[in-house]
Order: structure tokens, then C-alpha cells, then sequence
């Protein structure tokens, strides 16, 4: 049986996936299986599948039921000791199933290891942010105010996790990860490897999304969370990380992705904004507070075709300033 698990949902993703597999079969670590599930694409993956020739590479092909749903039936038809996700769309660098093999059979208390992220935009160039997350150990309270795995492409996960919590909430997108992070640091140690392993692609959707779903289904996965904390929490400290977490769902993740959307729905993002100030009011004084403040007024005043070039602007003298 192979050692990990490579699970990838893909749904139209030609244009990225074969940059993907180049990518993940690129990796110094070699013993692992790669299931594709095609969720009723229409861009010819079956075809484009018949042209590969590795064996360790497999296809399902389903109708279209939603990424949740295709890392399950992933899940259902691995056969590894360990299982990483990778989106259509996303890299990794050579390293990194070696490295974080390394460290979770070093540490048998984990069950999670994670990366650091780097951005990369829809052409594959870096966009000169790294995201680092340092939190380890007992992650939980972490998790209850950021995803801080950033991304479905960075952890790999031992099996145990699964036969004890369960898979992915297919009722819950696009917060089904928070929801499977959260109910596995109830039980297992997370580790991280502070290393940008993973280049996770940003690009704006061409149409909005279904803000009242999104905002439902993320205050959903934090009531589930809050109804099954780890048992050292107190009822006082349950409280206030309560409405911080809602503040900063709010904060960071909704607002941001309403402006990050293609219709930069800064309208959309104030309303969210008001809504973390009301669960926590002391996060005015967060940086991401100021930053997204910033974001909304140069959308607002500036108008959405001078956003994006101002922030091409600041991607462009990030990476000068890296180099």
C-alpha cells in the first residue's frame, strides 16, 4: 500500500491541473497515490487523463456534487497511512510530502502537519506575501480565530483523524476545512514546517458569490465548534473566544473575500465589517482591521479598475523589496 494519499477534487481545472501533477510528481518523497476526482467537469479531463502515463495516478469521475463531496469519495478509495489534499489550481514545492513526513512520524501525538503559504496569482507569479502561521501543539483556539493552514493544498493528515472525527460537512462550503481542522484539534497535535511549501493560486471569481450561504455556513462550523470544545477550555474563556471568533470570521475571511471577489463587493464588505465590531468592538485597534479599512476606502473612492492596479503596484514593489 502506498504511504500518503494525494487527494485532488477538480471541477474544469484543465487549464492548472497538468501544471499541478508536474508539480506533485516532481516530489523527493515518491512512495504515494494520486486520486483525481473529476466532479463532472466539462473541459475534457477524461480525455486529457488518457495521455498520462504514471500509475500511481488514478481518475473517478462523478457528477458535479461540490469539492466536499469529492474529497470524500477521495477518502472513501484511498488506501494510504497518511492523506494530503491538493487543489486543481495549487503547487508544491519538491519537498514538501518529505519534510512533513519527516516531522509527523517524529512526533506519533500529531496528527496534522501544515506549511507556510506563498501566493501566486492566475499567471503561476508570485505575488511576494508569504503567509506564515506559527501556532503548534494544541492548535484548537488558534483555529477558532483564523484558519491558520490558509489553504486545503498545505496539511497532510494521518488516517486515525478520519476514522475518529470523520470526513469533510458537505452541507458546510465554503467553510467545510475550518470545520474538519477544528474537530480534529480536539484530539491530535498539530505541527507546522515554517517553510513556504505550497503556492496557493489567488484569483477573483468571475461572479459573486452567495454571501448569506457563505456567512450561514461559517457561523454554523463555529456553533459546531463551540458546542464540542476540548475539555481544558473554561465557560469564561469559551465566552470570549466565542465573539472574537465571530468577529474575526467577519473580519477576515468574509469581508476580505467579498472585495477579493470579481464584483470587489466593498458594499458587501462594510455590512461584514459592522458585524465584527458588533460581536467584538475592541477590533478596531486589529491590523487586519486598519488594513481592510484601507482596502474598502480605495475600492470605494478609487474605483475597482485602479484597485487592482494599485494593488499590482504593491505586489510589484513586494517582490522587488524580497529580491
Amino acid at each position: 500500500m502506498p504511504k500518503v494519499s494525494v487527494i485532488i477534487p477538480a471541477y474544469n481545472a484543465l487549464r492548472y491541473l497538468p501544471e499541478t501533477i508536474d508539480s506533485l510528481l516532481g516530489q523527493t518523497f515518491r512512495d504515494f497515490e494520486v486520486i483525481i476526482i473529476n466532479d463532472g467537469s466539462t473541459d475534457d479531463i477524461e480525455g486529457w487523463f488518457q495521455s498520462v502515463k504514471d500509475p500511481r495516478l488514478k481518475l473517478i469521475s462523478q457528477v458535479n456534487q461540490g469539492q466536499s463531496k469529492a474529497r470524500n469519495v477521495g477518502l472513501e478509495n484511498a488506501q494510504g497511512e497518511l492523506i494530503a489534499f491538493l487543489d486543481a489550481d495549487d503547487l508544491w514545492e519538491p519537498s514538501k510530502l518529505e519534510k512533513q513526513i519527516s516531522l509527523l512520524m517524529a512526533n506519533p501525538q500529531a496528527g496534522v502537519v501544515y506549511t507556510w503559504v506563498a501566493g501566486i496569482d492566475s499567471e503561476g507569479i508570485l505575488r511576494g506575501r508569504i503567509i506564515k502561521n506559527d501556532a503548534e501543539g494544541n492548535v484548537w483556539k488558534d483555529l477558532t480565530q483564523h484558519n491558520i493552514l490558509e489553504c486545503g493544498s498545505t496539511p497532510l493528515i494521518r488516517r486515525t483523524c478520519f476514522e475518529q472525527v470523520g470526513g469533510f460537512d458537505e452541507r458546510l462550503p465554503p467553510c467545510e476545512d475550518l470545520d474538519l481542522w477544528l474537530r480534529i484539534a480536539c484530539h491530535y497535535d498539530f505541527l507546522v514546517v515554517k517553510e513556504p511549501l505550497v503556492y496557493y493560486r489567488q484569483h477573483a471569481s468571475s461572479s459573486g458569490k452567495n454571501w448569506q450561504i457563505a456567512e450561514k455556513n461559517y457561523m454554523i462550523a463555529l456553533e459546531k465548534a463551540f458546542d464540542n470544545p476540548p475539555p481544558a477550555i473554561s465557560l469564561d474563556e469559551l465566552e470570549l473566544l466565542k465573539s472574537k471568533a465571530f468577529a474575526m470570521a467577519y473580519l477576515r475571511f468574509l469581508a476580505w473575500s467579498a472585495l477579493q471577489s470579481g464584483a470587489k463587493d466593498y458594499k458587501t464588505a462594510i455590512a461584514f465589517r459592522q458585524k465584527a465590531q458588533q460581536y467584538y468592538p475592541k477590533i478596531i485597534f486589529e491590523k487586519d482591521y486598519l488594513r481592510l479599512s484601507i482596502a474598502i476606502w480605495v475600492i470605494k473612492y478609487l474605483k475597482p479598475h485602479n484597485y487592482d492596479r494599485f494593488i499590482s503596484l504593491m505586489y510589484s514593489l513586494r517582490r522587488r523589496l524580497i529580491n
